[in-house]
């Protein structure tokens, strides 16, 4: 199978440039459960576009710092893309940014956490699940400012907390999304906190990092993201 990463993720920091980058990250999850899959990766936010849509078995838009009510140019595009493949029916899958473009894409609204920044592993349950998954609580990591504050016509809520009601949300077979980061490693998250120290509140950094007690169900995600592509 044959999917494509529309890569959105802005940040080209000294961090960000000694580890891996996110069409490592994806093509690791994706291995750990598919390793015959095939990844292409599209650096949209550098204004990399597929030039054709054909050829591609499923999509998955990452996450990123910017955000889906950002101006730039690659965003609008981005954001027209993702309505070209809604409307052409392909398998679109979102993960935290790419979880609130599609959102804003398709006639949602995305706006800031009421609560603040969620950082961390969090817990979040699945209490509408599609058939192929299991209802219950899902812990994936965490790093977002803002979120889905109203759904698209026709999505679904899955799953959700506290704080993010909309943790994740489906619209029909084809389309499906998490608030979350699978892709991400304890090791990365680890690093991140480290990274952020002083950038965010000291009672953030400190919940994060006890969060990194409970272990990440990243294999659980990647099974239900292959199973939504074969369903596709």
């Amino acid at each position: 199978m044959h999917i494509a990463l529309l890569m959105a993720n802005t940040d080209e920091s000294a961090f960000a440039q000694a580890r891996p980058k996110d069409g490592a990250k994806w093509a690791r999850l994706l291995s750990e459960v598919r390793p015959d899959w095939r990844l292409s990766v599209f650096a949209v936010k550098d204004g990399v576009f597929p030039d054709r849509l054909d050829g591609v078995d499923g999509w998955i838009i990452s996450g990123s710092p910017a955000s889906a009510n950002d101006p730039d140019p690659w965003v609008d595009r981005l954001l027209a893309l993702i309505r070209d493949l809604a409307g052409q029916g392909a398998p679109l899958f979102g993960a935290c940014f790419g979880h609130q473009a599609i959102a804003r894409a398709l006639g949602g609204k995305v706006g800031a956490n009421p609560g603040g920044f969620v950082l961390g592993c969090t817990q979040t349950l699945y209490h509408a699940p599609e058939p192929w998954m299991v209802p219950g609580p899902v812990s994936l990591y965490a790093a977002h400012g803002e979120q889905v504050l109203a759904l698209p016509h026709g999505a679904r809520v899955l799953a959700g907390n506290a704080d993010c009601a909309v943790g994740a949300f489906a619209i029909g077979p084809r389309v499906l999304t998490t608030q979350y980061h699978p892709e991400i490693t304890e090791d990365f998250m680890a690093d991140l906190l480290d990274e952020l120290k002083g950038k965010l509140p000291d009672d953030v950094l400190s919940r994060a990092r006890e969060s990194l007690a409970r272990p990440a169900d990243r294999a659980l995600m990647a099974g239900w993201i292959a199973a939504f592509f074969e369903r596709g």
